[in-house]
């Protein structure tokens, strides 16, 4: 009962994501300051130290599915980072930590789409599925501290 996640709708998932994301920071000794309106695409600042800071967008997503961020709201540079929550049903949410940069070199599971003459506005995006799944295993939180902020996270 604990981790039925269809148990709670888009905007209920969408903010338990950010809330979890925001105490996984926490836990590594890092200052989180939320913004007050997320016109931006950013859900929060974190802060390691007086001048080292980054913007964070968290996204969340149930099981395996397609998840895009617009790209009016999320420009590539390198304190930008995409917290994603992947939500499946009966298991603890799986996060993972992935700096806007690494869609500087889309691949099959990172996408970038222009949509030339569509009505759809630019997007990067994840083709998340079982397939693709072993290649987010770099980002997952726990080891996206260290590389990102040369922190362990706390086992």
């Amino acid at each position: 009962m604990r981790h039925e996640w269809s148990r709670l709708n888009h905007l209920q998932l969408g903010r338990y994501a950010e809330y979890f994301t925001k105490m996984q920071f926490v836990l590594l000794g890092l200052d989180v300051y939320s913004a007050e309106v997320d016109d931006r695409g950013i859900d929060f600042v974190v802060r390691q130290e007086p001048g080292r800071y980054w913007d964070v967008q968290v996204k969340s997503v149930r099981n395996l599915n397609y998840v895009f961020v617009r790209k009016d709201v999320f420009r590539l540079r390198k304190n930008l980072l995409l917290a994603l929550a992947l939500f499946e049903e009966d298991r603890e949410p799986s996060l993972y930590l992935i700096p806007a940069s690494r869609w500087e070199e889309p691949d099959g599971l990172f996408v970038d789409r222009d949509y030339d003459g569509k009505t759809s506005k630019p997007e990067y995006g994840l083709n998340l599925s079982r397939k693709w799944l072993p290649e987010l295993d770099s980002f997952r939180f726990e080891h996206s501290g260290t590389s990102i902020f040369g922190i362990s996270a706390p086992t």
